[in-house]
């Protein structure tokens, strides 16, 4: 919670060796009035260098992601890399669109954390 802006809770957490797994709760807003909380199933794993991870939506929304963190002038880089699948073009479309805006946020609210 924190680095997206969608979340809105997380539950179910299970810790099973290096994987986590959790229900995450995203909240929408259908066509500006429509409150719409998804469910979305995510796994989690990570290295000293790697978080990645899928998640699986109830609307048939996929997406694996992949943070590596490589040093970087005094700092860390971090790569943020996001492949999204939809079992059709509209809604890959808008769940593409939507992981973008989440992405940079989420760029952003790790920029201000460090500033």
């Amino acid at each position: 919670m924190g680095l997206s802006p969608l979340v809105v809770a997380v539950k179910d957490v299970r810790q099973d060796g290096e994987v986590t797994r959790y229900t995450s709760v995203e909240r929408f807003r259908l066509l500006g009035l429509v409150k719409y909380d998804n469910l979305i199933k995510v796994t989690l794993r990570s290295t000293p260098r790697t978080v990645e991870g899928e998640v699986d939506s109830p609307g048939g929304v996929r997406l694996d992601y992949r943070f590596a963190l490589t040093g970087k002038n005094g700092g860390t880089e971090v790569e943020d890399t996001l492949v999204v699948h939809a079992w059709n073009g509209p809604l890959l479309g808008y769940a593409a669109k939507k992981a973008r805006e989440v992405q940079l946020a989420r760029a952003g609210i790790l920029a201000s954390r460090l500033g």
